[in-house]
């Protein structure tokens, strides 16, 4: 190569200068060339979410998730309807949801007992692809009930009776309302009571009979009522001081009977029966119970001939209801073949007027027959 210095006239100079100067250029342009910016298409690098509740009537809001790719990206969204495991992790064997293909949606009732889910397609000039969001949890609508009302408490008269109302799944928030029912002893045949609130204090009326709710759950989109479980059959609650004895009985003391009960003499027995000595005592075993046949014990016992032919007593009753009295024969009670003595027999209670109160009356006799005096 001839040295720059040394081309003679300038005009040849300047030629040498030109060819250099278009190597240059041609050597610039093909370095260019050969380090050109790759394409891309896109590339997801975080997935789509959704946000608000799966429940009937609410609106989900979906996220288009972080992407990368060349040149500008356009997005497409189609929600999709899955099963209970959700689907594959593109939602690819999930169902369309027609007309959903909007970053937003409203969950419709066709949706209720399934789980959501959004894919979102991206796409540029060199491809494009198709990702989709976690599923929501199991899309809700009106209520249901999963576990039945349970009324609780003791089924007594005057007790207070409360009902839960079970568990219910459903749109948020669910309200709730109760009709209390009165059933026969086998908790069917119901009938509303007129008891609305979650409280129920049960009444004489209820007696022998069970008791139920109906409860009805309540949201933005629907209702659903069910029934509750029944309580045991309602009875009175037992008297202060009451004692079960050994034959099933209740035994109470005489201060335990209300005024609007009575004292009944129940039982009457005499030992002999017929009479046909005077010379041998009469026994004479009286039992007294109330009229909500519970045995009484502590009540006072009058017994008296009349006419006034034997001796008479007056005795407190025992605890399983029962006196016994040992009444002597006078000179004057008769002997006589088929012959009838009767005798008056009150129960009463200590410090009850003489004509009233709980008192109970009986008229009773025993046979006679001729025999020794």
């Amino acid at each position: 190569m001839v040295p720059f210095g040394d081309c003679g006239s300038p005009k040849k100079a300047w030629a040498l200068f030109s060819l250099f100067a278009l190597a240059l250029v041609s050597l610039t342009l093909a370095s260019a060339a050969g380090e050109a910016a790759p394409t891309a298409k896109p590339t997801n690098l975080a997935e789509p979410d959704i946000d608000g509740r799966a429940e009937e009537g609410r609106t989900l809001s979906a996220s288009r998730g972080r992407w990368t790719g060349t040149g500008p990206l356009s997005y497409a969204f189609r929600w999709v309807r899955c099963g209970a495991n959700g689907g594959r992790p593109d939602g690819s064997d999930c169902g369309f949801i027609l007309g959903a293909t909007r970053s937003s949606y409203q969950v419709a009732s066709a949706d209720v007992g399934s789980l959501l889910r959004v894919r979102v397609t991206a796409t540029n000039a060199e491809g494009e692809q198709t990702v989709a969001s976690n599923p929501t949890a199991v899309v809700v609508g009106a209520p249901v009930n999963t576990s039945i009302p349970l009324v609780g408490g003791t089924a007594l008269v005057g007790s207070l009776a409360t009902v839960q109302p079970g568990s219910w799944t459903g749109r948020q928030p669910i309200s709730f309302s109760y009709v209390w029912l009165r059933c026969n002893n086998a908790g069917g045949e119901c009938a509303a009571i007129g008891a609305l609130g979650r409280s129920y204090r049960f009444a004489a009326s209820d007696v022998n009979h069970k008791i139920r709710v109906n409860v009805t759950a309540r949201n933005a989109v629907g209702s659903a009522t069910v029934l509750s479980s029944e309580s045991a059959v309602v009875a009175v609650p037992l008297p202060a001081g009451a004692i079960r004895l050994g034959t099933g009985e209740i035994s109470i003391p005489a201060t335990s009977v209300p005024s609007d009960q009575r004292l009944i003499v129940s039982r009457v027995a005499f030992t002999p029966n017929p009479v046909t000595t005077r010379a041998r005592p009469l026994t004479v075993r009286v039992r007294v119970m109330d009229s909500r046949n519970y045995v009484v014990r502590d009540a006072l016992v009058f017994v008296r001939a009349t006419p006034r032919v034997t001796t008479g007593g007056r005795l407190l009753t025992a605890t399983d209801g029962w006196v016994t009295f040992r009444l002597q024969p006078l000179a004057r009670f008769p002997l006589r073949k088929q012959g009838n003595v009767q005798f008056f027999v009150k129960a009463y209670r200590s410090g009850d007027p003489s004509l009233g109160g709980v008192a109970g009356y009986r008229l009773v006799q025993v046979r006679t027959a001729a025999g020794d005096s």
